[in-house]
């Protein structure tokens, strides 16, 4: 076990789905994977592990924000052996041609600042998606006819945002989506040599203010999973 994290050795697979809200990973697990089990629930943050057509996945909770995610991606890789990680998650609207239900893949993630800021310095790291990933959730979301995009996405800091100006040159360059975790996950993905996508759900759009409706909410995020989980085994 981990100072976060407290499976023991061999319970966490070398797949791991990442959504932000520890009860979504509950959720997903229990109807996506077939015998879960519980390995994880220091602090409330919760991991299962189970698997899916014989593959074994782990599906744990990485909290809100890059600062959270990275405490426990760095653990999942560093201690548990975690190789293709992936984050499942909502995501605002930044472009009209990006509609709420839509999918994005995140092809990179612009920030303002992530927790590996400070080891590059003056470098602008520009933090990307795994391709073989990209390309096959491409092509799962394809196959099941859901409306998906693939782009850049930004990675805030803040959820109540107080930049206006800066989401208006977001949208001007041809950002897809808002989000909170994804620049510190490919970062993280980058240093050890592990495979990492995001694939997102848009939940609600910046330009228009139209949300997703929760009584859709479960149909929609049901699509994203089945996509992630898609490409994991491509």
């Amino acid at each position: 076990m981990t100072t976060h994290i407290g499976a023991k050795p061999g319970e966490i697979a070398e797949t791991v789905l990442l959504p932000g809200d520890p009860y979504r990973a509950r959720w997903a697990a229990e109807r996506f994977l077939d015998n879960p089990r519980l390995v994880n629930e220091v602090r409330g943050m919760l991991g299962f592990t189970g698997t899916w057509r014989g593959h074994p996945v782990t599906i744990h909770g990485s909290g809100m924000g890059m600062p959270s995610l990275s405490i426990y991606v760095n653990e999942l890789i560093r201690d548990y052996g975690a190789k293709t990680l992936i984050r499942i998650g909502s995501a605002g609207g930044m472009q009209p041609q990006v509609k709420v239900r839509d999918v994005v893949l995140a092809m990179a993630a612009s920030s303002l600042s992530t927790p590996s800021r400070g080891m590059f310095r003056e470098l602008n790291f520009a933090p990307a998606a795994d391709f073989r990933l990209l390309a096959a959730a491409h092509a799962a979301a394809l196959a099941k006819g859901v409306p998906t995009h693939a782009g850049g996405i930004y990675s805030s800091d803040v959820f109540y945002d107080e930049r206006p100006d800066l989401n208006d040159q977001l949208t001007r360059h041809g950002t897809l989506c808002v989000e909170m975790e994804t620049a510190e996950l490919y970062t993280l993905a980058a240093r050890y040599g592990a495979r990492a996508l995001a694939v997102l759900t848009i939940s609600d759009h910046l330009q228009t203010g139209e949300a997703l409706p929760a009584a859709d909410r479960e149909t929609s995020f049901s699509d994203m999973v089945e996509i992630a989980l898609e490409a994991a085994f491509t």
